[in-house]
């Protein structure tokens, strides 16, 4: 816009006086960046209608109101990376691909003050390059601003990228950054980046300042309280500083009972250290715990609490324990994925050897049907993925398999809840290609579909644990009384050797019925059920004949019923007399001795 428009546009409207300089700035062939409709240009100002015709991409010519344009609009400066990109394309291309740090640099030239937030920046980046080629670029870029000493770095997206005035060293930016803050969790972060980068500088002044850090900060979890010892200690050393410092590494390991939570978040490159730390600190019983902490280890602490076993000579209490976990069925995903994975190598194929029956399959699928009940999400299961990756997988572990065990097996597929249908098809057909009689199972699985208990989420928690309790707990402690009670000799007389075989009889039971109840369950949320008849989820306002009470029930899963709340099972016989019917419909049921009308009121969904 001229100035003889925007005079006309505050005569109109004096409010917009204080914007004078932003309309001016609105003048045809000036690029900008509107909220709504993206990147654009400015073509010229139609007097006629007093409005602003601007190109975007998807809208050529498209007329907007300057004075709307103040809140919705920005005009780009002409060394903005956007603008630069229309009128310096080979240039801009250059910089992408040959000098990411010099493209920032440029960037950061454009904003007031040549500093803008990491958020900012990285959206103006994305557009300048595309969000498919950004990604990969931009973390390649970042390795190289790490280094640039005219860039200085923010600590979170929400802090800035700042071009300084005067460039500054890696290592002084890393030392200026651990003196400014107070957070002890941010000095260790820097400490050991300012001792991987080799720094040969003045090591002692930060010293102070970290030990003050571990020592007394109550930020710290235990975990990151003993990384920070670890790294004050390297500090230490590089500073040529022989002073031990409170508290010692293997002192924030001596209670037992804080290494499964400081495994759980300790840096992934500090896992081989903090094992032999547990060595040092527990030198009779360290063989144990790291055996704990082994069964619920996860991801890369599982390969290196394995090999830490290994190369202390425990190869035959590691084989002894994978096969009692078998057995117990406490071997979890992590320590089965590694299983897998590792059976063939040539480092640990001997002691893996004896874990590949078809039992280590059983206890796959029951691992990966417990990670799909307790995932919040439709998350990848890594077990799951490496099943149907690994094509060999199922042939190796079903080598030494009857037919009835490969059946069960199969079955116990056919229902796992870890797995999407065309998946266990497939799965199903390496079964099928060693015993081709498992064929039928395809057929019988359509059927078997009616006979599955629809359950909620929470109660089919409730049987899982239920389930797992009898399984890890109360069939060890029963084999280990059945043991205790043979010693006692003269089995005919002996009681206590009965009464732990009837005990045994009992729980062999109960795991085989839970095993069957969980393997028809399909956990369900209810929401699918209408107004039109009653289904599992509706809620059913009746009438009670004998009494012409009205009562209103919510129908639910197998094993949700709640009798005093009024919520009961569909396969109760309440239930099972209300299902398919419609408002109106009438039902009689018996109970006990008693037999009873019900007429349908109103039916609703739950909320």
């Amino acid at each position: 816009m001229n100035s003889e428009a925007v005079a006309t546009l505050i005569a109109k409207n004096p409010s917009l006086k204080p914007a004078k300089a932003k309309l001016e700035a609105m003048e045809p062939g000036a690029y900008c960046i509107h909220r709504s409709w993206g990147f654009g240009q400015i073509k010229k100002f139609h007097e006629a209608s007093q409005k602003l015709l601007i190109d975007f991409a998807d809208k050529k010519a498209h007329p907007m109101d300057p004075s709307f344009c103040l809140t919705s609009m920005e005009v780009l400066p002409a060394n903005h990376l956007l603008v630069r990109q229309e009128t310096e394309p080979k240039k801009i291309a250059a910089l992408i691909a040959d000098d990411p740090a010099q493209l920032v640099v440029e960037a950061l030239q454009a904003y007031p003050g040549h500093a803008t937030t990491a958020i900012d920046l990285e959206i103006t980046l994305a557009q300048v390059l595309g969000e498919e080629k950004f990604k990969k670029w931009w973390s390649t870029a970042k390795k190289a601003l790490a280094k640039d000493p005219r860039i200085a770095l923010p600590a979170k997206k929400t802090d800035c990228y700042i071009l300084r005035e005067t460039p500054v060293s890696n290592e002084d930016e890393i030392v200026e950054a651990f003196n400014g803050t107070r957070s002890a969790r941010r000095r260790i972060l820097l400490a050991e980046k300012l001792l991987s980068g080799g720094t040969k500088g003045d090591l002692k002044s930060l010293l102070a300042g970290l030990a003050e850090s571990v020592k007394d900060s109550h930020q710290l979890t235990a975990a990151e309280r003993l990384h920070g010892a670890a790294v004050r200690d390297s500090l230490a050393k590089a500073a040529g500083v022989e002073t031990a410092f409170e508290p010692e590494q293997t002192a924030l390991v001596a209670n037992t009972r804080d290494l499964p939570s400081i495994a759980e978040t300790i840096p992934v490159h500090f896992q081989s250290r903090f094992l032999e730390l547990v060595k040092l600190a527990h030198p009779v019983e360290y063989r144990d715990l790291l055996f704990t902490l082994l069964k619920t280890s996860q991801g890369k602490f599982t390969t290196e609490c394995i090999n830490f076993l290994l190369e202390n000579g425990h190869a035959d209490d590691l084989a002894t324990a994978l096969a009692r976990w078998q057995v117990e069925q406490n071997l979890r995903a992590p320590v089965l994925l590694w299983v897998v994975k590792n059976r063939h190598t040539k480092k640990f194929a001997k002691l893996l050897n004896d874990l590949m029956t078809p039992r280590l399959l059983g206890a796959i699928f029951f691992a990966i049907d417990y990670e799909a009940l307790q995932a919040a999400s439709a998350r990848r299961i890594p077990l799951a993925d490496i099943l149907s990756e690994d094509t060999d997988l199922i042939p190796d572990l079903l080598s030494t398999a009857d037919p009835e065990t490969a059946r069960d097996l199969a079955n116990t597929l056919l229902l796992n809840q870890g797995f999407e249908e065309l998946t266990k098809k497939a799965l199903l057909a390496r079964f099928i290609k060693i015993f081709p009689k498992i064929q039928s199972l395809v057929a019988a699985d359509a059927d078997s579909k009616e006979e599955q208990l629809l359950v909620s989420r929470s109660s089919y928690e409730r049987k899982r644990e239920e389930y797992e309790i009898i399984v890890s707990k109360k069939i060890p402690e029963n084999s280990k009384a059945i043991a205790t009670a043979r010693e006692h000799g003269d089995l005919k007389e002996n009681s206590e050797y009965k009464m732990a075989k009837q005990d045994q009889t009992v729980l062999m039971a109960q795991k085989a019925q839970l095993e069957r109840d969980l393997g028809r369950a399909r956990i369900t949320d209810f929401k699918d059920a209408t107004t039109a008849q009653v289904g599992v989820g509706s809620v059913v306002d009746i009438v009670v004949g004998s009494t012409g009470q009205s009562v209103r029930y919510t129908l639910l899963g197998a094993w949700d019923g709640e009798p005093e709340k009024n919520i009961i099972s569909y396969q109760t016989p309440l239930g099972l007399a209300f299902l398919g019917k419609k408002p109106g419909d009438s039902v009689k049921v018996k109970i006990g001795g008693t037999e009873e009308t019900y007429t349908i009121r109103a039916l609703s969904s739950q909320a």
